[in-house]
C-alpha cells in the first residue's frame, strides 16, 4: 500500500464505525468535485467517472501496481475489463 494512503487510513481508523472509509453515492461524490474543481478554477467537468480512471493511470499504474490488483480496486467483474481500459497504459510503461 502506498504511504500516504496507509497515513489517511491510520488518520481515520476510528472514524467510521466498521468502515475505513465513508461511503458516499456517485451523485454527491460529483457534487463533491464540482466544488473542487471551482475552488482550484478546473474548466473541465469532473464526474466520478474521469476522477475514477484518473486513479487508476496516474496513482496506480503510474506507481506499478500490478494490473490484477487494479482490477480488483476498480471492482471489475474479469481482468479483459481492466486491460480493455487500461492496458495501453502499461503499454506505454513498457516502452519507457
Amino acid at each position: 500500500m502506498l504511504n500516504k494512503a496507509k497515513q489517511i487510513l491510520v488518520k481515520y481508523e476510528d472514524a467510521f464505525d466498521d468502515k475505513l472509509l465513508p461511503v458516499i453515492s456517485n451523485q454527491k461524490f460529483n457534487s463533491y468535485l464540482k466544488e473542487v474543481s471551482k475552488v482550484l478554477n478546473i474548466d473541465k467537468k469532473l464526474t466520478h467517472h474521469i476522477v475514477r480512471k484518473t486513479f487508476a493511470t496516474t496513482v496506480l499504474l503510474f506507481n506499478n501496481v500490478p494490473m490484477e490488483v487494479v482490477s480488483e480496486l476498480l471492482g471489475h467483474s474479469n481482468m479483459n475489463i481492466t486491460q480493455e481500459h487500461y492496458g495501453m497504459v502499461v503499454q506505454s510503461n513498457v516502452s519507457k
